[in-house]
């Protein structure tokens, strides 16, 4: 099968060899995969004849979160649900996607389908959402369970350390003003119009005092940077 992507033309041959690298096999209909990595901006441009990955990604945040909320019940037997599903937001938040897809090579493969260059935050993590749905509908669950934790978990992610680590920055910070009694207030200080979507700056203040500033494509990311920042600076 391999000799007979080779045979194919560069542009199409480009594609399949890329994409073979990050799923570990062909494809069987590689136009379903270009249209996960179809951002809407581009499909309504008019240059592509291909729908957006919105669907997709629909379906592929619904199988990931069901393949990882198996894993974690199957291996963490002791832990509760609570610690469950703190555990699965760490491993399947936006942060996190965002870094897998990059760390595996979605952004390679964006460029080799000739799609423009976004800006928006989460573009990488949307179209491996949008990957795993088309795996889904081109292979099944078990194979989808396979790329998943075999081909991008195990290689990428240290997943114990990961479901220990609390990255609900704003929560943590919270809890943190709380017991020490301090105030604290999130403002939202930008809203910006783009192309790619609405980009928020956010700032928080606590006991008054600007302790953080960040910058995101939702109010939630920008305000979970700024307090990131904060627990930086306090040290907590």
């Amino acid at each position: 099968m391999i000799d007979r992507i080779r045979l194919l033309s560069h542009k199409d041959r480009e594609s399949y060899l890329l994409l073979y690298s990050i799923l570990g096999y062909v494809p069987g209909d590689i136009s379903l995969y270009r249209m996960a990595m179809t951002h809407s901006s581009a499909s309504a441009s008019g240059s592509k004849k291909l729908g957006c990955n919105e669907r997709l990604e629909f379906l592929g945040d619904a199988v990931l979160s069901s393949i990882i909320s198996d894993y974690l019940y199957t291996n963490f037997v002791k832990e509760r649900e609570g610690f469950l599903s703190k555990s699965r937001s760490n491993l399947v938040c936006r942060e996190t996607l965002n870094e897998l897809a990059v760390e595996i090579g979605i952004d390679r493969f964006l460029e080799a389908c000739g799609l423009p260059h976004q800006h928006n935050h989460y573009v990488y993590g949307n179209a491996l959402e949008a990957l795993i749905g088309a795996i889904y509908i081109d292979k099944g669950y078990k194979q989808c369970r396979r790329f998943i934790l075999d081909r991008v978990f195990a290689r990428h992610l240290d997943i114990e350390s990961l479901v220990r680590t609390d990255k609900n920055y704003k929560s943590r910070l919270i809890e943190w003003t709380q017991k020490m009694h301090k105030s604290i207030e999130f403002r939202l200080v930008g809203e910006e119009l783009r192309k790619d979507g609405t980009y928020f700056s956010s700032e928080v203040h606590v006991d008054g005092v600007l302790m953080g500033v960040g910058n995101g494509f939702s109010k939630r990311e920008s305000q979970q940077k700024a307090a990131r920042q904060a627990i930086s600076k306090i040290g907590i």
